[in-house]
């Protein structure tokens, strides 16, 4: 395969001096509606600037030329245009933009200034570190542009940025330099139900009751009902659990659906963190699971299925005896094990962090210290090592000297290794080499690629193999880059690249926004949410994995799915927790993400739906139509609706004028086609409102429509099966995402060519999404800045 080739240096030259574009074919067949006070779309061609170097005007100018070469402009009751003069205009007038990008590329990279993201600098502190503390939640959030934070032109560094990376590090390096030279912080418990219970039986309270020797939380909106003060952690920690419980007076619909959360679990701390959720029968079985607990904080087990029935206390408190005559599903647990663990062994942090010194205990016990007395140049050693692994490049002896001064002044007026190496240590995370990737344009050198390579797949810094194939210049062969791929995509690595990616492409990481509104909505629930993500990233897991075309996207015959979300879904024949593959049959009304709970949640508000939000999603996210805003003269809203009783005609109206017809035919199809899906993710054949405080079924839902292309569909099936023909178009934009997520750089007109080269290398696999990420990574795009 010849991939595309940067231009020549004669090429460059011509693009920078910026010719202004032959504007002849404009002036015949465009002016009369484009100019003037107040020209069509807004858009005055003669007032057009040419300088391509402002977003806003290149921006218009691939816009122009993108609407003549689909023959939307000039419009078709216009007087009729030789072909050969749109042929001209487009190829002479697209030759000029895509030289002006490549040229600016040429001089500054395609890509500019990638910073690493929050995600990516607590991965990487825990990398270098061999932590597992959580350390993101100390950055500010990130921006997202074109959808990912990974994007350069849209990260900014500020005072308050610094000095969050600041708080960060120096956390990162406590946790570190503790555990390298603290004893074994062991903390093993085995808690039956005598303890898991109230401290006093005649006490009214949250906390389980004593039942046949079992400890029992019954079915309740009661908050925090169900904590258990006996598992408040006495430190910050990672904590493993095992806990063996089972169902009391089971619903019909099976087992007892219980939640566990952490937090302090009192009135002055309500939010609780997510951990698990399973599903207890009558059987007792063992869960197992693990959750990070600040200290003091505890866990909280509980049913959490919102169908179950569910029993009321006064006062906020649960008296022993109350539940049980309420006939009530509950949980009763028999025995907790409780164990604080770490992802990294005490002996692999300290031959990371100090280089694998020998310690010993000191003479009280408490702290361990170093068997030999340190030197200067083993601080010095220490810090360039650590320089080489962070920078994630051979460091210069001009780059590391600075550092290496600060290490030695420490070392001589303190005589501390610790003290030293933290110092060097601090000062090399907060250097811009380790915050920024560190490319320069034109082809990335192999320790670029292993850079970007790795926190494309993984989200952290390059590991031994990739560092080691970097320092032989291995990784331009494209048969290593092929076999690296699939061994990162393989490992951990493969799941979290699909969380990551996922989160940000399909919007999962907004699944949390709204809250679907419980009267409308019933069902929905925490445990539902949760089966809902985890049916998505393990189907995209399983199209990875086996290599599935993107067709899969929109229309498949299988999903995953547990007993709870089947049920959500009306699906039968599901039993179980575990999220198991489940083959879809005609009339279950899913397949593919385009109709998967969590999809349709985060394309929805909470109480309502909107075709356009959804519309705009699956044009962005799925089709590669990106949507451009409306003219700054048409009203977002469609004034007088007056008479409109369902979203078709409130559109319907928006859609007679003339500046909204041309994007809302490609708009409104997917919007409409998903109309059977509510905003919590459930079938339904009419919509609901609330009026007075009471819920009514409203009109009938009516998702046929027309592709812009004039194709009918009936509903959302028809609609999967229009879209899924043309896997060629969805390659494209899964591609087009993974290029702007992977480099940090959005898909540029200069990119269409590369693009599609793409998508011709994964044609030979029908299009399957392993395809697309290997052709990814070995196109020029991927392989130069």
């Amino acid at each position: 395969m010849v991939w595309a080739i940067a231009l020549s240096h004669s090429q460059v030259a011509r693009a920078e001096n910026k010719p202004a574009p032959n504007t002849a074919f404009l002036s015949t067949h465009c002016y009369d509606c484009h100019r003037g006070a107040e020209p069509d779309g807004g858009l005055d061609l003669t007032a057009l600037a040419t300088d391509l170097s402002d977003p806003e005007v290149e921006r218009r100018w691939v816009q122009i030329v993108d609407r003549v070469r689909i023959g939307e402009m000039p419009p078709p009751e216009a007087e009729k245009v030789d072909p050969r003069a749109i042929d001209t205009f487009v190829h002479d007038t697209a030759g000029w933009i895509r030289a002006s990008q490549q040229a600016a590329n040429a001089k500054l990279g395609r890509v500019r200034a990638r910073r690493l993201t929050r995600r990516e600098v607590e991965r990487s502190l825990h990398d270098l570190l061999r932590i597992d503390i959580p350390l993101s939640d100390q950055l500010p959030d990130d921006m997202r542009t074109d959808g990912f934070t990974t994007v350069a032109d849209g990260q900014s560094i500020s005072h308050f940025q610094i000095e969050r990376h600041l708080a960060a590090v120096d956390k990162a390096l406590d946790e570190s330099f503790r555990r390298a030279f603290s004893p074994a912080d062991k903390y093993e418990r085995t808690f039956d139900a005598a303890k898991i219970v109230r401290t006093s039986p005649s006490r009214r309270c949250r906390e389980p009751e004593m039942l046949d020797g079992r400890a029992v939380v019954w079915s309740s909106g009661l908050i925090f009902y169900g904590r258990l003060p006996v598992t408040q952690a006495p430190a910050d920690g990672w904590y493993r659990f095992k806990v063996q419980a089972s169902g009391l007076k089971l619903p019909e619909t099976g087992g007892v659906w219980m939640t566990v959360r952490t937090g302090p679990a009192i009135s002055s701390a309500p939010l609780l963190a997510w951990v698990t959720a399973f599903e207890a029968t009558t059987a007792p079985r063992v869960i197992e699971f693990d959750a990070w607990l600040s200290k003091g904080e505890m866990l909280e087990i509980r049913p959490g299925d919102n169908t179950l029935k569910k029993a009321r206390f006064d006062g906020g408190q649960v008296g022993a005896g109350e539940g049980g005559p309420q006939d009530v599903p509950g949980l009763a647990l028999d025995w907790i094990t409780m164990q604080r663990f770490h992802r990294w062994s005490d002996d692999d942090l300290r031959q990371t962090v100090i280089g694998g010194l020998a310690v010993k205990p000191d003479k009280k016990g408490r702290r361990l210290e170093l068997v030999n007395r340190p030197t200067r140049e083993d601080a010095v050693r220490l810090v360039e090592n650590f320089a080489r692994r962070a920078f994630r490049y051979p460091v210069s002896k001009t780059e590391l000297a600075g550092y290496q001064t600060l290490v030695r002044q420490t070392f001589e007026q303190t005589h501390d290794l610790e003290q030293a190496v933290r110092v060097g240590y601090r000062a090399i995370l907060c250097s811009p080499r380790f915050l920024y990737l560190t490319e320069s344009p034109g082809k990335l050198n192999d320790h670029a690629i292993a850079a970007r390579l790795s926190y494309f797949l993984t989200g952290s810094t390059p590991d031994a193999q990739l560092e080691q194939l970097a320092a032989r210049r291995q990784l331009h062969d494209s048969a290593t880059l092929h076999k690296q791929v699939d061994r990162l995509l393989d490992g951990p690595g493969g799941r979290r690249f699909v969380e990551d990616f996922a989160d940000e492409w399909l919007d999962l990481c907004l699944i949390n926004f709204t809250e679907p509104d419980g009267r409308l909505f019933p069902e929905f629930d925490p445990v539902v949410q949760s089966s809902m993500l985890d049916e998505t990233r393990i189907y995209l897991q399983t199209m990875l994995r086996e290599n599935m075309s993107v067709a899969a996207l929109v229309d498949s015959d299988f999903t995953f799915l547990n007993s709870r979300l089947a049920r959500y879904y009306d699906i039968p024949g599901v039993e179980g927790d575990a999220m198991r593959r489940v083959a879809l049959k005609t009339g279950d009304r899913r397949g593919g993400v385009l109709t998967q709970g969590a999809v349709l949640k985060v394309t929805a508000n909470g109480s309502n739906t909107s075709p356009v939000v959804r519309g705009m999603w699956v044009s962005d996210r799925l089709m590669g139509e990106s949507i451009p805003p409306p003219p700054s003269n048409v009203p977002a809203i469609e004034p007088d609706i007056r008479g409109a009783t369902t979203i078709r005609e409130q559109l319907a109206k928006h859609r007679s004028q003339e500046s909204c017809a041309s994007c809302h035919a490609k708009i409104d199809p997917a919007g409409f086609a998903l109309e059977n899906y509510d905003p919590a993710g459930q079938w339904r054949e009419r919509y609901l409102q609330r009026i007075n405080g009471k819920v009514v079924r409203g009109a009938k839902v009516d998702s046929s429509y027309v592709l812009a292309d004039g194709r009918h569909f009936a509903d959302v099936e028809g609609f999967r099966s229009l879209l899924s023909a043309d896997p060629r178009r969805l390659a494209r934009c899964v591609a087009e995402k993974l290029v702007t997520y992977g480099t940090g750089a959005p898909i540029s007109f200069a990119d269409r060519e590369a693009i599609e080269q793409i998508v011709d290398r994964a044609a030979d696999d029908n299009y399957g999404f392993r395809s697309i990420v290997h052709a990814v990574v070995e196109s020029p795009l991927f392989l130069t800045k």
